[in-house]
């Protein structure tokens, strides 16, 4: 395990979950793509980060004592200049335990989601599916055991009803499914190698396009 990934463990067990900027460190340090962010703690690291991301952006709560950030007000989507950006750090100070804010690159693409949990009979096991607020209306996944190559990444897309979306539908540009098998790989290895630490992961949504794959959204929990 690297000596990185070994730290933020070790820093999270207390709290049983990863914050989001930590987490996406991890998936980074798991060769897996996530879109441009910066973890800020004062107004200042906020404006300096928001000219290297490029507004607009999303801005979210960083705080252990908030797991669901959208419960609390927490997301703000197309923050769109130094002013907003201003203000939504000094509202999302007040918020509990407040660590800080997430500066993310807003991106576009069709949405897939991965997780993993532990299975008490086969261990770790990988989840995939058509991502965004569909996955909870129509359960389109896919569940395999840990690690899985690119290939078998591969199949488990093709298994699921909604994979014209990603191959194209109705003249959307295709997705580039070399970079997504990839990733789901990496992530799928990620999982195998953490299961001993790792409860459970979602990453929702994956925002899938014809050059690359990001992972716009990330929750870690961990074994207690």
């Amino acid at each position: 395990m690297n000596d990185r990934v070994k730290e933020i463990l070790k820093s999270s067990m207390e709290a049983g979950w990863v914050l989001e900027p930590l987490a996406k460190e991890m998936l980074n340090i798991y060769g897996m793509t996530t879109t441009n962010f910066a973890w800020a703690k004062t107004p200042g690291q906020a404006q300096a980060s928001a000219q290297r991301i490029g507004f607009p952006l999303v801005v979210k709560i960083v705080s252990h004592q908030v797991l669901h950030k959208s419960d609390v007000g927490g997301v703000v989507v197309g923050v769109k200049d130094s002013a907003q950006l201003d203000s939504v750090f000094f509202r999302l100070s007040e918020l509990p335990g407040f660590d800080g804010v997430l500066l993310d690159q807003m991106a576009e693409g069709a949405e897939v989601i991965l997780g993993s949990k532990q299975d008490p009979q086969f261990g770790p096991v990988v989840l995939i599916g058509i991502g965004g607020t569909s996955v909870e209306i129509y359960k389109d996944v896919s569940i395999r055991m840990a690690p899985l190559t690119a290939a078998e990444a591969l199949h488990a897309l093709h298994s699921l009803k909604g994979r014209r979306l990603l191959e194209g539908y109705r003249g959307r540009t295709p997705v580039n499914m070399d970079r997504l098998t990839n990733l789901i790989a990496r992530f799928s290895q990620m999982v195998y190698e953490l299961a001993d630490s790792i409860e459970s992961i979602d990453l929702n949504p994956v925002l899938c396009g014809a050059e690359e794959s990001l992972i716009a959204d990330a929750r870690i929990m961990l074994k207690r």
